[in-house]
């Protein structure tokens, strides 16, 4: 079970019943007026407990306006001159509660003190970027990590579209096997970028593999013309959190009981980093 991509106008949500929500990804100006009351109207015909935003400052307002409230922002997220909002809105108020405080909490504990250089690749694994004939051992790797994910990363033929879009998959091997993996989904229009889609097998954790993919795909993306870069974590995660950490990425907010993971809703932790010589976009972080 997957939830489903459509268009309503120029603008691009993902809904079902997975995750459980409505996800506005893309936010065209021109639909918004029409587009907040139509994902209200969505939400209540398939009985939606949350609806999910991600916004730019020039169209915020009418989310506002209708019971949105921001649950994290990036400055400079469109073009390195809008801010970026994720907003959530809760037609069910059980979703609103953050489902493990305690444990969130010190993962951001543990992230304020964590500062440290990444140790070198150890040389038996080796890093590359992946392409269309990787994409049967890229899924079976989701497969296995993953009982169940927002996207479905563990079909061959998803993988081979987004690899034909947008999105830019990395690897590391031992020797011929595939022991981890991630990606990077790009907005060249808002020169920002996801980096996403994290996975390493059970033999090859404690490595630091997560932290020497995300260096690889942050030296990638200025050549496709990205400035800004975020990730949206799982909050109870201390190594994906620390790893963002680690390589200088600030807190931008959470998203409460936002994605259905491994059978179970979960809050999940923005993160946000500036590439080197780009400037900020003005706002402030929630």
């Amino acid at each position: 079970m997957t939830d489903r991509v459509e268009r309503m106008g120029r603008s691009v949500l993902q809904h079902g019943n997975l995750n459980d929500r409505v996800y506005l990804m893309k936010a065209a100006a021109d639909d918004v007026p029409s587009l907040v009351p139509r994902l209200d109207a969505l939400a209540r015909e398939h009985g939606y407990s949350k609806l999910f935003a991600k916004v730019g400052d020039s169209v915020l307002e009418p989310f506002l306006a209708a019971g949105y409230e921001i649950e994290a922002s990036v400055p400079g997220f469109y073009r390195s001159r809008e801010d970026g909002h994720f907003l959530g809105k809760y037609p069910s108020p059980e979703r609103a509660v953050e489902p493990d405080p305690d444990r969130v909490k010190a993962v951001l504990a543990a992230c304020s003190t964590s500062r440290r250089a990444l140790p070198p690749l150890p040389s038996r694994y080796r890093l590359e970027v992946l392409d269309e004939r990787h994409c049967e051992p890229l899924a079976a790797l989701y497969a296995e990590v993953f009982d169940s994910y927002p996207f479905p990363i563990d079909d061959p033929e998803f993988l081979a579209r987004t690899m034909a879009a947008d999105t830019r998959y990395f690897g590391v091997f031992e020797s011929i096997d595939l022991v981890a993996a991630s990606s990077a989904e790009m907005d060249p229009a808002g020169e920002n970028a996801e980096m996403t889609d994290f996975a390493t097998l059970q033999s090859a954790r404690r490595q630091g593999l997560a932290g020497h993919l995300l260096a690889r795909m942050e030296a990638e993306m200025p050549r496709f013309g990205i400035r800004t870069l975020y990730t949206i974590a799982r909050a109870v995660s201390y190594g994906m959190n620390l790893t963002f950490a680690r390589l200088g990425y600030a807190y931008a907010g959470r998203l409460i009981a936002n994605t259905q993971i491994m059978g179970r809703f979960e809050s999940m932790n923005v993160w946000f980093k500036r590439l080197a010589g780009t400037t900020s976009g003005g706002g402030g972080s929630a």
